[in-house]
């Protein structure tokens, strides 16, 4: 017979009602964008896929916020951005999301399309800095483990 546990009381972690809507958390658009990627994130996909940088997982078309990430390393807070022709027209678009990644802790680096076609070695190679640049703790986290 399987067991049953009661809902903790109120003020408990669960069981106190629906979850929270949330209205800008663009997952359908992401799964969408998973399926159908384009032949440039396909290349640098197959490049990031199975920890094959640095050890260090990536997923596709990651939701953060009300935007969704290329590629993203969370446990690195590395976001890695492949840029077509057309986001010359959407510069400030590009800067306004930039700006609000690194206001979430994010570091963000970006790669025209033709730099992931033409040189992918460059693009990896590019990537392993970055992520070998890791962030210096804030000084509350060095506090937090001082005796």
């Amino acid at each position: 017979m399987p067991q049953t546990h009661p809902l903790p009381q109120a003020g408990g972690d669960r069981g106190e009602g629906p979850r929270p809507f949330r209205e800008n958390r663009p997952t359908k658009q992401a799964r969408e964008l998973r399926l159908n990627p384009t032949d440039t994130e396909r290349r640098l996909w197959r490049a990031l896929s199975r920890r094959q940088v640095a050890g260090v997982r990536f997923n596709r078309q990651v939701p953060v916020g009300p935007y969704i990430a290329d590629f993203a390393a969370r446990s690195e807070k590395l976001i890695v951005e492949v840029d077509g022709g057309h986001h010359a027209e959407h510069e400030a678009y590009d800067e306004a999301r930039t700006h609000y990644l690194k206001a979430q802790g994010w570091r963000v680096i970006r790669f025209w399309n033709n730099d992931v076609l033409g040189n992918l070695e460059g693009v990896v190679a590019t990537i392993e800095r970055t992520l070998a640049e890791r962030p210096s703790p804030s000084p509350s986290r060095l506090r937090e483990g001082s005796p």
